[in-house]
Formats: structure tokens, sequence, C-alpha cells
């Protein structure tokens, strides 16, 4: 970088130390949203003896993003682009960056490409800081950036940013597992010790500065914590919509989560700040909110409250919630279905056995009746099943997805295993005889009982499913035409895929493709599959339910009205006869008819 680049970018900032806060994104939406690094950078930004003296920037970037390129570079040249304001500028050269700080919120999907932008941006002075998930699970393991915060960062940045400007010295209540000492770059991290290369701490501002720093977020109190939203930090309509942080903490101790050593305890935002962010959501009239609460109905009584202020104050908005399906009862499911919702709830396995291996309590019977009152209730949830647990198998996996889809969930997730560092499985992986990358995101690569094919085989099973049951809208009619095929739906799901493959379709089921596409692979697997089972008078009924069914959810989807031809009257096929084909063909006489959606 020139001189007058960088005097450029001093002029920009009104020489004020550029603090810039950044992640990489799977996606630019309201669920993958830069959540972690604008609430810290609101911590800096609120923070007496600091918010006079740096220009704080949240910069995220994402991997949708049509120019994206796997690199550090890439990071670099965009980061170094915003700071000029555009100004076309070649990569930073060595000392070019002596005041600018960058911290990075890092988690398992861009652990990588962040810590190589690291290495650029120390290489030409700057001062590198890591937090987040990654960081806080195992921070030993990162020896690329000068300092690295583990758990909450709204107390503890804003008072490394202090020391590292020169207005405070580092004393006991700075939180940090690392501190570099300028000229060394001598990174401390726990009890280990690692030299990163040369580095200078930024400069001091010329002016006098007081040696004291006030925060209102150097507490452990969530009441301390500036609202990311309220002040402007991040702005939901950005994104499409919001990812709302009601509490922090989990009483479980799952041991694949990062939750799996913390404290069994739940802090909850204040419920005026809660309010506040609720008045700003409608305001802007913010489409959708993912809530970030993993047990958000472990209290019933703040649950209920909480869902008729959400009610009251935001009636058009959709909400996405986290539940226990061990806590839902009528009054709940009920209270649900006075907003516009949709809920997800972990199963992870049908096998209580393979779920006493991973600290995960799991009462079947409990279970069954608690997601039957929330089809009762009319309430849309989905559900998460892994691949690949402890004690678990490729027969075992199939049966818990045999079970999800007996409960008729909205959505199915499928997921494979990662063994996350400073989980309780990291720490018991030879025990349970865990084999898995080393590298994010720490997949599972064998078990005793889980072969690399079987791995291979669920994974087709998870991508068949998302593509046919999620994406495709099935669950009006999935059981149905499992029902009249006598087929499980795991088999149903590695059949689809394995004709797919056959039919050279594979592109269409592995990536995201429009709805009317997806229904043309339905009805041509099906049809198939019907003829096969030599069911042949069951494959008009059953390709008119996929057709109509199929309209109605583009026209809830998009509020576009549709036009369908279809063999049956639309009375019967939208109607209870509709649920055992056998049952539909014997009693419903064939009539064309034309309607509108």
């Amino acid at each position: 970088m020139t001189k007058e680049v960088w005097s450029f970018i001093m002029q920009a900032v009104n020489m004020k130390t550029p603090v810039i806060f950044t992640t990489l994104l799977i996606e630019k939406s309201p669920q993958a949203l830069p959540l972690g690094a604008a609430c810290v950078a609101s911590a800096v930004k609120h923070t007496e003896g600091l918010k006079e003296l740096c220009d704080v920037q949240l910069v995220a970037f994402c991997k949708e993003d049509d120019d994206f390129e796997p690199s550090g570079k890439y990071i670099v040249d965009k980061l170094i682009k915003h700071m000029t304001r555009g100004k076309d500028s070649p990569a930073p050269e060595k000392d070019a960056l002596p005041r600018a700080i960058f911290c990075f919120s890092l988690f398992v999907w861009n652990r990588l490409i962040l810590e190589d932008a690291a290495r650029i941006l120390r290489a030409a002075g700057a001062i590198c800081i890591a937090g987040g998930p990654e960081v806080t699970a195992a921070p030993d393991t990162f020896t690329t950036f000068d300092r690295v915060i583990t758990g909450e960062g709204e107390g503890k940045v804003p008072q490394v940013i202090a020391e590292l400007l020169g207005i405070r010295q580092a004393g006991d209540d700075v939180v940090s597992t690392g501190s570099t000492t300028a000229g060394t770059g001598s990174t401390t991290t726990g009890t280990s010790s690692t030299t990163a290369g040369t580095n200078s701490a930024p400069t001091a501002p010329a002016r006098p500065v007081a040696n004291t720093l006030s925060t209102t977020a150097s507490t452990a109190g969530l009441e301390t914590f500036p609202s990311p939203y309220l002040d402007g930090t991040l702005n939901p309509a950005e994104y499409g919509g919001a990812l709302w942080e009601l509490a922090r903490g989990c009483p479980f101790k799952c041991s694949y989560c990062y939750e799996s050593k913390g404290e069994k305890k739940v802090r909850h935002f204040p419920r005026q700040r809660l309010e506040k962010e609720l008045d700003l959501f409608a305001r802007q009239k913010i489409p959708q909110v993912f809530v970030l609460d993993p047990t958000y109905n472990a209290n019933k009584k703040e649950a209920l409250e909480l869902l008729r202020m959400i009610a009251s104050k935001t009636p058009d908005t959709f909400y996405y919630f986290e539940a226990r399906a061990e806590f839902i009862d009528r009054e709940l499911a009920r209270a649900f279905t006075r907003l516009n919702c949709a809920l997800q709830i972990g199963l992870q396995s049908s096998d209580e056995n393979v779920l006493r291996l991973v600290n995960r309590p799991f009462n079947r019977k409990v279970f069954v009746r608690n997601i039957g009152l929330l089809n009762e209730e009319g309430v849309i949830f989905g559900l998460d099943v892994i691949y690949g647990l402890p004690g678990d198998s490729l027969r075992g996996f199939k049966e818990s997805v045999n079970f999800a889809i007996s409960l008729y969930p909205n959505n199915l997730e499928l997921f494979c295993l990662s063994v996350l560092p400073g989980t309780d499985l990291y720490d018991r992986a030879a025990s349970l005889h865990l084999e898995y990358e080393a590298k994010p995101p720490y997949h599972i690569i064998r078990t005793d009982k889980f072969t690399p094919e079987d791995l291979k085989r669920a994974e087709k099973i998870a991508l068949a499913c998302s593509c046919f049951y999620n994406q495709g809208r099935a669950v009006p009619w999935f059981n149905t035409i499992l029902h009249a095929l006598h087929t499980p739906a795991a088999l149903f799901f590695e059949r689809f895929y394995d004709w797919g493959s056959q039919k050279k379709k594979l592109d269409l089921i592995k990536n995201c493709c429009d709805h009317k596409t997806i229904e043309i692979l339905q009805k041509d697997f099906v049809r198939e599959e019907l003829l096969a089972k030599k069911k042949n008078r069951l494959v008009t009924a059953a390709l008119d339910i996929i057709t109509f069914n199929g309209a109605l959810s583009r026209k809830t989807d998009t509020g576009k009205s549709e036009s369908v031809q279809l063999n049956y009257p639309a009375e019967y096929i939208d109607s209870q006869y509709a649920l055992d084909l056998d049952f539909f063909v014997n009693n419903v006489k064939m009539k064309k008819d034309n309607i509108k959606i």
C-alpha cells in the first residue's frame, strides 16, 4: 500500500485508529448475519475512552458473493478497498497498516480463510484479534493472531484495544488468552507460547488521554451489553431479517455442542431491550426473525409472555424458534399458532442408547406425544437428525429417519456429525472410537459402527431428503406415497438418489433448484416406483395429489395464482380421502377438473 493511500485512510477516519470487525458468512440471510461481530463492535462504540479514538466499522463477506474467492487475499483486498472507500490500492506491504486493528469472528466454516487473511495483514503491520465459538473452544490452536479472546467479547475486546492504544495497563480483569509485546510478536495463548513474527502495536494518539477506561460492557450481566440493532451497528433490513438473541447459555450438556463444557446457566437479555428491538423490527417491517435461544420453551411462563408480546408488536413477521419437544404442552403449542412461526426441534436420533452416549436425554413416548400436539394445533415444525453419532450405525440412522418422517415434520434436516474441538465429544473421541477430520468442518470419517462407505450412503440420503422432501415441500402427501409403496422413508430417499444418478439428474438433486423443477423429478420418480410395484392404477391419483399440493405451496410462497389440470375433483384431493391412495382410487371417480389456486 502506498503512503498516499494510507494518508487517504487516515483522513477518511479523521486520524482515528481504524478498528475493523469482520467475518465470512455462509450466506447473506437473517439466519447468517454477523451478529457476534456486531455485538462486540457495538460494545467498543459504547466504551468511554475508546469511542473518541477509534473508527469502528463492521465489514462482513459472504461465500455467496458473485466475486467470492476462497482465499485470505480476497478478504484482505476487500477490506483495504472498504477502508479506502473504494479507491484502488495494491496489496498492503510490510508496515503499511501500523495503526489498524482487525477483529475476526471465527466459525468452523471460515477459520482457514480468515487465518490466511490475518497472516497477510500482520505482515503489513496490522494487529489481528480473533474471537468466536471456534476460538473459545480451542484457543491454543490459534497461533496466527496477535490476540485471541475466549468467551463473550463485549467486555474483553474493549479492554484489549485500550491496552493496545496505551490508555490502560493489562490487568487480571483483561480476560484475554494472548498478549502481544510490541516489536517481538510473542503471542501467549494459555500456557503455550508461539512466535508469530515481528509486529508492532498501534501507535497511541498524540493528544493526551486518561489512563482509565469506562465501559458499559465490562461486566458479565447481559443488561450492560448494548444492542447492535438499536445503535445502528447492524441493519436487519440489509439481510432481509434479523437474528434475535434472547438469552445466552444452555442448561443441557449435549456432548457434540460447544455448550457441553459451559455452566448450566441461562442468562436472559432484559425485557426492556427486547421490547425496543421488537419495536425496531415493527418499524422496519422486518419479514422474518430467527430467534437465538436453544431452549426457548424451557421456562413456560416467560415463553408465553414473550409470544404474546411478539404477536402484539410484530403480527406480520415470521419467526423461527428452536425448541425442546419435552417441554411442549397443549397451552404452549396453541400459543405458537397465534403468530406466524415455525419450530425447529432436535431429535438427533431415535435410539435412546445412542443419545445417552452424547448426554442427551430422550423419552420416545413423550417425544411422540408432544410432537402430536404440534400437529393437532397446526404448528409448523422441523426435526434435526445427525448421522455418525457414537454407537450409531447406518441401519440405526435409517430408523431415525423413518421415525422422524412418521411424525410429519415440515422439514427434516440431516447432518453429518462434527467433532468440534473443545467439546466433551472431542475429549472422549478416542474412547468412543471416533475418527474425524483434523481441519474444519471436523466431520466424522469413521466410527466402530459407521464405515466410510456407510457415511457416504448416509450423505446421499441427506441430499435426497433435502431435495425431495424439504425443497420439494412434500410433507402433505409424502407418507401417503410411502404407504402406497410399502417403502420406508430412508429406503425411498436412497432409491431416489440412485434413480437420479441413473437418469443423470444428480446435479438437480444436489443443488438447489426451483420448486417446479423438483416437482417434475418427484412425479417422474413416483410414477416409476408405482409402476415397478405394479400399482399402475394409483399413478394418476398420486400425480394429481402432487400437482395440487405443489401449486398450493407455490401460491403460499409467492402469492401468485396458478391454474392446474386435474383428473380427479379437487375437493377430494384436498380431503382426508387422499391420505390413503388405495381408498381414494376405490371410492373417488375420475373427473377432469381445471382449477385456479
